[in-house]
């Protein structure tokens, strides 16, 4: 892994340490050389991250050290900034890498897609794929505030029993071991799905496309099984879109930008009360081992919100 000597300070900036590192399935697209939401990362390139770090010298008063700052940092040790689409955080009441999961994008991702596109209603049934994962784990919590049936989907026995047990899902379903993942659904959503939370893509999809009750709403976050395929799995029960008169909608979080605060403060009031329950999967380890960091995602290994801690971080 290549490195370089930091350059000195000019005025206006500072330098910053990092100390966790959000490592998120997002990561797979921008590696590819493909128009998207963001552009690709380059071949050499600092891989693009959300972290948190802290101020270790500073020519900006803005940014004084022994401050944490919250951005774009990547997967790197030391950066020199002008603090440019950096914020300051209070990490006294809230841990750095909480930053980075319920209260970071992640769980905005959740708040808004749920929230905005799913908008589930009392006694509606929602389904999450990925319902162990970082996002998936706070759009089932999420819509058990708003008062939904929660049926989550999730790849090990292991990972159902968190679900139901401690974050109080109703049902959940292992998809490696049920016989017909469209059965398993059918069984659990008798009336049908109301809302489907997909971060999955794929058989997944296509299981909870055959088991959607009339004017479901899909909410399309993500596709991790096909992130690395070259042979993606197409949609059989695509005619259901029109005979069940669906509405699906994909989204990223950047469709929300100018409202990230406010979703910040409704998800720190439910943390605050005890009403959602944040579970972070924080790895020790050096910035040379994030591509074995990474891999973890999708070999499925994870619960919560998978964050690499550095050494040195206080």
């Amino acid at each position: 892994m290549k490195s370089k000597e930091l350059p000195e300070l000019e005025d206006g900036q500072f330098l910053v340490a990092t100390e966790y590192i959000s490592v998120d399935p997002a990561m797979r697209g921008w590696l590819d050389d493909a128009p998207s939401y963001v552009p690709p990362v380059k071949v050499g390139a600092v891989m693009r991250a959300l972290a948190v770090g802290r101020v270790v010298e500073s020519k900006n008063d803005d940014f004084p050290v022994g401050a944490h700052v919250h951005g774009t940092l990547g997967v790197r040790d030391y950066l020199v900034t002008d603090g440019k689409d950096l914020r300051v955080i209070d990490t006294s009441q809230v841990s750095g890498p909480e930053h980075l999961a319920a209260l970071g994008l992640t769980g905005l991702t959740a708040y808004f897609g749920l929230m905005e596109l799913g908008k589930p209603t009392e006694g509606e049934t929602v389904l999450v794929s990925g319902a162990a994962g970082a996002v998936g784990s706070v759009v089932g919590q999420l819509a058990k505030i708003a008062g939904a049936r929660v049926i989550g989907i999730a790849g090990s026995d292991e990972k159902c029993e968190w679900l139901t047990g401690e974050l109080g899902f109703d049902e959940a379903i292992n998809y490696k071991t049920a016989d017909s993942l469209t059965k398993a659904i059918a069984s659990a959503a008798p009336n049908g799905v109301d809302v489907f939370f997909d971060n999955v893509g794929g058989r997944v999809l296509d299981a909870a496309l055959a088991n959607t009750a009339r004017n479901a709403r899909l909410v399309i976050c993500g596709a991790i099984s096909d992130y690395n395929s070259t042979d993606r799995a197409g949609i059989r029960n695509y005619p259901r879109i029109i005979t069940h008169s669906l509405t699906i909608h994909g989204f990223t979080i950047g469709d929300f930008g100018d409202r990230l605060p406010e979703g910040m403060k409704a998800l720190g009031g439910y943390l605050a009360e005890g009403k959602l329950v944040s579970r972070i999967d924080a790895r020790d380890a050096e910035v040379k081992d994030f591509p074995e960091v990474f891999g973890a995602l999708f070999e499925g290994t994870n619960t919560g919100k998978l964050i690499m801690a550095l050494p040195g971080r206080e």
